[in-house]
């Protein structure tokens, strides 16, 4: 027990070094990502991509590029933005990250920006489209492609018309992006979603202009000479989009909880107890970075983890401390997900996803307990009912073939004893009679190691004494 306490407490260290490390590193490496800009203040455009799926990870990455550019004393900041969309709440949090931004910020709607990003779109202060681009789609949907609730519905819808109404142009197009079922004559249709052209968004007062590239953006917003500093996400900033990406989330809890599971059936805590909590590690430590897993979450998963240890090793069956420690580690893993005010079709996706991952680990367990301890390049870690002798231990073979075969009892069989049959002597056990020595027997029963006599004429056998210890 001492010894598994031990390994325990060096396994939630280790974690927890893990944790900090990733920490550390991320606001470290992202100062050291700062935009190289001149001396020349004021004549530097720092251009931000923002393309791909819009998920938690992107957030502080064009956070802290808008406050690198303001302390750089760049003169403006363009969001090139090629993107379908994702989280809104991540969208929310570009959006004041730029309405806070003390530097002019511009959009370039350069291909797309629907959904989550078009949103992003509108909050520029001024907003430029390249020929053929498009806006808009941006009703919000839940993990499996439904349409959300009438309540987010309506706090996006909300949010589209007061971007509209900063920008000066009718609301209800905006409206008529999230909702299909607002009607704007001449532009929008009922049951429509509403996603505008370059053309039509310039005619309709959403985009400021159209722009062939990005130094055609320069001149028109009176900037044709300044250089242009590309940023990126540093490996800090890739690494947390990667963990926290829809894809590999679920990925990282099945490989935690596997690890884990695999652990508690082991002896001592091994390379499955590491790469389990790692993962776990790496899940929470993302999470918790773009402000999705608090402390309180991962207090309530690593409450939850000791609790369930302490049913398997301390506690005999399974009881209360492993049903509270189940629905700790479960909870605080949905929480970890959703962050805070979530609404109910994020918790909807949030338990959507743990329970895929419980699902894969019941599959892949399932897959180890069945096949691994066949495999024969896993002979020194599983036992078989069998090994050869320059492996180890040798167990007594299966010998069906002795069946029906005749000896004579070498020893008096009290009722185990030893027998010849040919050239083997086999260690033999009666069926119940003692037999004396140098009588004829026949073996009825080969069942491994036990292999059942009797005599071959009945009037051999002895009937032991009662009350006989044998």
């Amino acid at each position: 027990m001492i010894s598994t306490l031990r390994n325990l407490i060096y396994g939630l260290s280790g974690t927890a070094v893990v944790c900090g490390a990733l920490a550390l590193a991320f606001p470290a490496v992202a100062v050291s990502g700062a935009p190289s800009l001149s001396a020349q203040e004021g004549r530097e455009v720092v251009r931000v991509p923002i393309t791909g799926t819009i998920e938690m990870g992107l957030a502080p990455f064009v956070a802290r590029a808008l406050d690198d550019a303001a302390a750089a004393g760049a003169a403006a900041v363009v969001l090139d933005i090629d993107t379908p969309g994702g989280r809104v709440d991540a969208a929310w949090q570009i959006i004041d990250a730029v309405r806070d931004a003390s530097v002019p910020v511009y959009a370039y709607v350069n291909r797309r920006a629907l959904s989550a990003g078009a949103m992003i779109a509108l909050s520029a202060g001024e907003l430029y489209m390249r020929p053929g681009s498009t806006i808009g789609a941006a009703t919000p949907i839940t993990g499996d492609g439904e349409k959300a609730s009438e309540k987010m519905v309506s706090a996006l819808r909300s949010d589209f018309r007061a971007l509209a109404e900063e920008r000066g142009f009718d609301p209800r197009i905006a409206e008529a992006m999230v909702d299909e079922n607002v009607v704007v004559d001449g532009i929008s249709e009922a049951g429509k979603l509403l996603t505008l052209t370059t053309d039509e968004a310039i005619e309709f007062g959403v985009a400021n202009g159209q722009v062939e590239d990005f130094a055609s953006l320069l001149d028109v917003v009176g900037l044709p000479a300044a250089r242009t500093v590309d940023v990126a996400p540093n490996w800090a900033e890739g690494l947390v989009r990667f963990l926290t990406n829809p894809a590999v989330a679920p990925m990282l809890l099945s490989l935690g909880f596997l690890g884990l599971l695999i652990e508690i059936r082991t002896p001592t805590f091994g390379v499955a107890g590491a790469i389990g909590l790692g993962a776990l590690a790496a899940f929470f430590g993302a999470h918790h970075l773009v402000h999705l897993a608090g402390l309180e979450e991962i207090l309530l998963v690593a409450v939850g983890l000791v609790l369930i240890l302490a049913e398997v090793f301390v506690i005999p069956g399974f009881g209360v401390a492993g049903v509270l420690g189940t629905g700790a580690m479960l909870g605080g893993t949905v929480l970890g997900m959703v962050g805070q005010f979530p609404s109910f079709d994020q918790v909807f996706n949030a338990v959507g996803l743990v329970s895929l991952s419980l699902i894969l680990v019941g599959v892949s367990a399932w897959a180890l307990l069945r096949h691994l301890p066949k495999s024969r390049r896993l002979e020194g870690v599983f036992l078989r009912e069998s090994t050869s002798r320059d492996i180890g231990y040798l167990s007594a073979p299966e010998r069906e073939d002795l069946i029906g075969h005749e000896g004579v009892a070498a020893t008096d069989l009290r009722p185990a004893g030893t027998a010849i049959f040919g050239d083997e002597r086999i260690d033999v056990v009666t069926e119940g009679p003692w037999i004396p020595a140098d009588t004829a027997v026949r073996i009825t029963q080969a069942e491994s190691y036990r292999h059942v006599v009797r005599a071959i004429d009945p009037e051999h056998e002895i009937e032991p004494p009662p009350n006989t210890d044998t």
